[in-house]
């Protein structure tokens, strides 16, 4: 017990388990989507400002080229509001520079010291990579800054070209992307707490019933068959659940055939035990010497022991047959001699109790079976029929043929009180006797229709029972029918 313990102790929980892979998958997927959703936005926002810069500078170097055509005063006008207004839209620097770095639009009432300064430090790198570039357009970044570089003709000297130069500052997008990192690191931890809550419910909702079941199936080890173990809302865990009420029902029912088993038993041994010293201390006290009286006292002891021998041999059957410790032996065989065979051990019931056999049995009639255990399932079947047959003592046996099916067809039927409806399906239940009262005490320990069970369900033989109360009861089995001149083979196993 206290090794079984310590082994339930090293063993991992179903609910923390399922907790822990909850939760890693939950914050496995969440961060998976955390990293996903940040690089597309940073690598969008970035492909959509150098887009919207690479739009400003054509746009501008565009309208720079119309200007050329106007009168010079009127040129530097409208670019110069042009500029300063892309320029204030767009959050963007813009200029228009001479090689020098000296600064030709905005015009110098739009343009202080230190943006000059500012534009005179752009001004190398903007030089050396228009050189670089075939074009004479070139967009580059310096750290976070973005820029957009064209050679332009506007007011230029007739040596060279002008600079048309846009920038962007990411700071603002930097600081914007920033905020958005921090508002989904907190969105995720909060999302990662609630799928902990998730995961802890959802591993709650499938222990929980499993919990329910172990302490059910607790009460049921202990001998409380009258458990019932509750359904679940998943599929599996109902059919467990609905395997397990079945299991209790089939030990409860088999609980109760044994405790009926050993009433019987107790009964049946009781009684003939009781016989066999009363008739052996009369014939050592009484009869000894008187041969006719002391004949009579050893038959009734000699009929006593045979009826306590069938009783052990029933149990010794039953437990054979379902261990497989018997193997099925078929043979051709005459089933219509074999019938007859039988019926010649119950010729003792007809010339001492009265008993009426009516027999209607088709001659020569052969199917391949095991001999032996045909004749345990026969010899059982009438015997039941000749406990609970009517106060006629009548029993009707038959055997015939069904040429279109190709079988032959046993019949046993009583003129008893019948068996109700919802007995019949466990008539066949090991232990079980239909509990009537009879005229007659009935014998028996209530396994013969199990060892017929068995042994029917060995061959694959069908058989089955009909029964309406106060008419009686017919059981009857399917043999199939093979030729007389079939060589007898012998076959080990099951069919």
């Amino acid at each position: 017990m206290k090794s079984e313990k310590k082994r339930l102790k090293r063993l991992g929980s179903l609910n923390i388990t399922l907790w822990k892979y909850f939760c890693f998958f939950a914050v496995f997927i969440i961060l998976l989507i955390g990293i996903i959703c940040y690089v597309i936005v940073s690598n969008s926002f970035l492909g959509f400002m150098q887009d919207k810069i690479r739009s400003v500078g054509f746009s501008v170097t565009d309208r720079l080229l119309e200007a050329m055509s106007m009168n010079p005063a009127v040129a530097y006008s409208e670019m110069d509001e042009y500029i300063v207004e892309q320029a204030m839209k767009n959050n963007m620097n813009i200029a228009v520079l001479t090689p020098e770095g000296n600064v030709v639009l905005p015009v110098e009432e739009h343009i202080n010291d230190n943006e000059r300064d500012y534009w005179l430090e752009v001004r190398g790198a903007v030089s050396e990579k228009l050189d670089d570039s075939e074009n004479g357009i070139a967009i580059f970044s310096e750290g976070s800054v973005f820029t957009y570089a064209a050679k332009t003709p506007f007011a230029a000297m007739p040596a060279s070209d002008n600079y048309l130069v846009v920038r962007y500052s990411l700071d603002i997008a930097n600081n914007t992307m920033s905020a958005v990192q921090r508002y989904m690191i907190i969105v995720g931890v909060f999302a990662i707490l609630i799928a902990f809550l998730i995961a802890y419910s959802l591993s709650q909702r499938v222990s929980d019933p499993l919990k329910s079941l172990t302490a059910t199936a607790n009460k049921m080890a202990k001998g409380n068959y009258d458990v019932k173990f509750a359904s679940a809302e998943y599929q599996e865990i109902a059919q467990l659940s609905d395997a397990l009420n079945y299991a209790c029902a089939e030990i409860k029912k088999t609980d109760g055939f044994q405790k009926e088993l050993l009433a019987n038993v107790s009964h049946d041994l009781r009684t003939p035990l009781t016989m066999i010293k009363a008739y052996a201390s009369m014939i050592k006290e009484i009869s000894g010497d008187n041969r006719e009286k002391r004949e009579q006292h050893l038959q009734v002891i000699i009929d006593e022991a045979d009826r306590l021998t069938g009783l052990v041999n029933d149990v010794l059957n039953v437990s054979k047959i379902r261990s497989d410790i018997n193997q099925i032996n078929k043979k051709v065989f005459n089933l219509t001699e074999f019938l007859y065979g039988i019926m010649k051990k119950f010729e003792y019931l007809r010339d001492m109790q009265g008993y009426t056999f009516m027999v209607d049995i088709d001659p020569d009639t052969y199917t391949c079976a095991d001999e032996e255990k045909i004749g345990q399932v026969l010899y059982n079947l009438i015997s039941n029929a000749v406990n609970y047959t009517g106060d006629d003592k009548t029993v009707y046996v038959s055997l015939k043929r069904d040429p279109g099916r190709g079988r032959v067809k046993f019949k046993v039927r009583d003129t008893g009180r019948g068996i109700a409806k919802e007995d019949l399906p466990v008539i066949w239940d090991r232990y079980y006797r239909v509990k009537e009262r009879h005229a007659r005490p009935v014998k028996g320990s209530g396994l013969g229709l199990s060892i017929v069970k068995a042994i029917l369900e060995r061959h694959s033989f069908d058989f089955g029972a009909d029964s309406e109360l106060g008419k009686g009861s017919e059981f009857w089995v399917d043999f199939p029918e093979v030729p007389a001149e079939l060589p007898e083979k012998s076959d080990t196993g099951q069919n």
